[in-house]
């Protein structure tokens, strides 16, 4: 039985201009009233995704919302953490060591704001994240304290080139995602949007037996592959799309609300 849906945001639940349509909106706010927990599943802090939380009514005393990819789960009315995971400064030196190698820009996030490393400018990050506080400074003045992730934001075409020629140790090191054209995320080895989501299932008493999830891209395999209803936009990556438990229609044609609207068609 399906008691929570895992929605991932960009190229999900969001269309192309950013927003969450009326039907998606109506359908997720009537499964929620139904007792049906929603759950947005999210490479970003809980403050840059508010206005989507406010939008959906996600602002009960049990309402969490699953941040920095599986790194944080959080309580939106609280904002106690139910389980973080997250690296120290060392287990970034080898990211450190490349990037300064190869001269790429490179963000880093505790859970409550972006490092902007200045030591080689051009990320695109600012652009991309909004309502969280960018601190610019060396990679030398980085203090000492748990962070989430390490950000790579440049131009797709420019992502590209690094990512086919990232170096194995990388690989090895990080769970490293491309969760957006223009955005590689380096997250610690076992961490991914599953990890997540099985520590707020627990708090619950539930199982993956019980959850529902949306995606579309890389950051969102782990989970589509767990849950017992793993559901992928028509737009989703290919390697995506191919773990799913089903397909539904694209992030611009609604695809979130014309696969509920069927699945839960006694509750609607």
């Amino acid at each position: 039985m399906i008691k929570m849906i895992a929605l991932d945001l960009d190229n999900t639940l969001l269309n192309s201009n950013k927003e969450i349509s009326q039907r998606n909106e109506h359908v997720l706010k009537q499964l929620h009233q139904e007792g049906i927990k929603v759950v947005l599943c999210t490479g970003r802090p809980i403050n840059a995704i508010w206005p989507y939380i406010e939008q959906l009514g996600l602002t009960d005393s049990d309402d969490y919302t699953i941040t920095f990819n599986g790194g944080l789960v959080i309580n939106n009315e609280s904002r106690e953490h139910l389980f973080e995971l997250g690296m120290k400064k060392s287990d970034l030196l080898p990211l450190f060591s490349y990037v300064k190698r190869k001269k790429i820009p490179l963000n880093v996030l505790d859970f409550e704001r972006v490092y902007e490393l200045n030591d080689y400018p051009g990320s695109i990050y600012r652009t991309v994240l909004k309502n969280i506080e960018f601190q610019s400074l060396p990679m030398s003045d980085m203090p000492e304290k748990t962070y989430s992730k390490a950000v790579m934001a440049i131009t797709p075409e420019k992502l590209s080139t690094i990512i086919g020629e990232l170096p194995a140790n990388l690989k090895a090191q990080y769970h490293a995602v491309q969760s957006q054209p223009m955005i590689m995320e380096f997250l610690p080895k076992k961490l991914n949007k599953a990890v997540g989501l099985k520590a707020l299932l627990d708090h619950f008493g539930d199982d993956f037996s019980n959850l529902m999830t949306f995606g579309d891209a890389d950051n969102d395999l782990e989970m589509i592959k767990a849950a017992a209803q793993g559901i992928v936009m028509e737009n989703g990556l290919p390697n995506v799309k191919a773990v799913a438990t089903a397909i539904t229609d694209t992030n611009d044609n609604d695809g979130v609300a014309r696969y509920c609207e069927r699945y839960f068609a006694t509750l609607l």
